[in-house]
């Protein structure tokens, strides 16, 4: 009797074990998983792969740490950029707010317009009406009057068909993947064609990335001393478009090495990710975020006004480039809280 209750013990003692033995196995996994949110598909695995591969010192393909730079766009790639720019509607709403300073903006296009709330007079004003808006409202104060205001927008602007903060709109794959990259060893970088000085204040806190790592478009500034008080004075001139071919020139320009890894979603990234991959000696890695989740986000790619998809997704067919299906790679769509 003894026996069999010793037995009968023991059975349960090892059951217990080999349950606890693979809870701590499995909560080990998902711990040392780098990309939790992204599903188990040929993305993930690419990533990994190549990550792997450049930083194994016995490895042929070893990368040295400062030759580690990755670059990624931002609207589309680390963020959502429909139903429009989040800089333009930050534009848009600065347009509104300016427009007591302004009377004549109420018979001029494109800011009658923006006024009236007419869509279809904005989209026929073109990318010349666009500009012509951004520096507007981008420009008439220094550069610190301009990142508080921005700042100030961000902290309380809502999207408009999640009715939450954009900075809540940012993609928790691709947050995972910067920590990732930045734990092997990797510089990350944003090359975005949105303006580095909108993007910059809150940059380091969403994803990371210092402002001293953000390149973007901007326009003209003129040094300026104010009761004794150096600025930097914004003026309505464009400086530079860091957009397609302006990508590569200003990666360049700021960084002054070729990167290893590049990440982009759009037409607007085509060159960004040619300079990246196309030449060099080492491992190199382009990945295209393709938007198809209509549920969960959106879903367009080759006739979208905004970020559209077209040429960079032929090529990456032929670049052999890692495309990203958000609604079958990705797990979730948004960051956590």
């Amino acid at each position: 009797m003894f026996a069999a209750h010793d037995l009968l013990k023991s059975a349960r003692g090892s059951a217990l074990a080999v349950a606890a033995a693979l809870l701590l196995a499995t909560t080990a996994q998902a711990q040392s998983d780098p990309l939790p949110s992204w599903n188990d598909t040929t993305p993930k695995a690419a990533i990994v792969a190549f990550v792997e591969k450049v930083t194994a010192e016995n490895s042929p393909d070893f990368v040295p740490e400062p030759e580690r730079i990755a670059v990624f766009d931002n609207d589309g790639t680390l963020w959502t950029e429909h139903p429009m720019y989040v800089q333009l509607a930050f534009a848009l709403d600065r347009v509104k707010a300016e427009a007591p300073s302004h009377p004549e903006w109420k018979d001029t296009q494109p800011f009658k317009a923006v006024l009236d709330n007419d869509m279809k007079a904005l989209a026929a004003a073109g990318e010349k009406g666009l500009l012509e808006l951004i520096l507007a409202t981008h420009s008439g104060m220094t550069s610190d009057e301009f990142q508080k205001i921005a700042s100030d927008w961000i902290a309380t602007a809502r999207d408009p068909k999640f009715k939450k903060p954009y900075t809540e709109l940012v993609y928790q794959p691709m947050l995972e993947l910067l920590s990732y990259l930045r734990a092997n060893g990797f510089k990350t970088f944003i090359v975005s064609g949105g303006g580095v000085e909108f993007v910059r204040p809150w940059a380091e806190r969403l994803y990371g990335i210092p402002p001293e790592q953000v390149i973007g478009s901007t326009i003209k500034t003129r040094f300026e001393m104010r009761d004794d008080v150096p600025t930097l004075f914004r003026l309505p001139q464009v400086d530079f478009i860091d957009d397609k071919a302006g990508k590569p020139v200003a990666i360049n320009q700021y960084i002054g090495r070729r990167p290893i890894a590049a990440f982009g979603n759009s037409d607007g990234d085509l060159e960004m990710l040619q300079w990246t991959t196309m030449g060099g000696t080492t491992p190199r890695f382009g990945l295209v975020v393709h938007h198809t989740d209509a549920e969960r986000e959106y879903a367009y790619d080759r006739e979208s006004a905004f970020g559209r998809l077209d040429k960079a997704l032929d090529a990456a067919a032929v670049n052999q480039w890692t495309v990203v299906d958000m609604k079958a790679d990705w797990k979730q769509i948004f960051r956590e809280k």
